[in-house]
């Protein structure tokens, strides 16, 4: 299966929409969002592909951007999101604490743990964990990225926008 990676999209409406052609393109079978969304247009801009996600440090009105992915037919999955995907057992966390981020890496409960939060991509392997950070599709000034994931594979793939 392939997922496409995103996270910290802050607003950035260009380059959400940038992600979700290159996602489209890549073929992947859903997205997840690793938080700070910001505002629920950013959520809204994601129409038109399969998307999951969870809550970042930003992201201050949950009732609207939890309507905002109703309307696209997405599922929020709150701030933190664990499941099985491919015989893989995967975690997802904003990232927002780091003594929770290295913990979740290092306890050996997941053989994959994605996070955002940093604005900085990062794949390494903590133990039998793979650790893959997406960096941040906004960019801020510097580069904006996006990941795919392959779960067959364990690959991960780094794309700049």
């Amino acid at each position: 299966m392939k997922i496409g990676i995103m996270s910290d999209s802050h607003d950035h409406l260009e380059n959400i929409l940038k992600c979700v052609r290159i996602f489209r393109q890549r073929g992947v079978d859903y997205v997840i969002h690793l938080g700070d969304y910001v505002n629920p247009n950013s959520v809204r801009a994601l129409a038109g592909i399969k998307v999951r996600g969870i809550f970042g440090n930003n992201d201050g009105d949950k009732f609207r951007l939890a309507a905002a992915y109703a309307a696209i037919g997405g599922e929020l999955m709150g701030e933190f999101w664990e499941f099985k995907e491919d015989g893989l057992f995967l975690a997802c966390y904003h990232g927002t604490d780091l003594p929770i981020t290295d913990a979740l890496a290092r306890c050996g409960t997941y053989d994959v743990l994605l996070y955002g939060h940093t604005h900085r991509s990062d794949t390494s392997q903590v133990g039998e964990t793979l650790v893959l950070n997406p960096g941040t599709c906004h960019g801020f000034g510097d580069r904006a990225t996006v990941m795919l994931f392959d779960t067959k594979t364990k690959e991960a793939e780094l794309i700049a926008l």
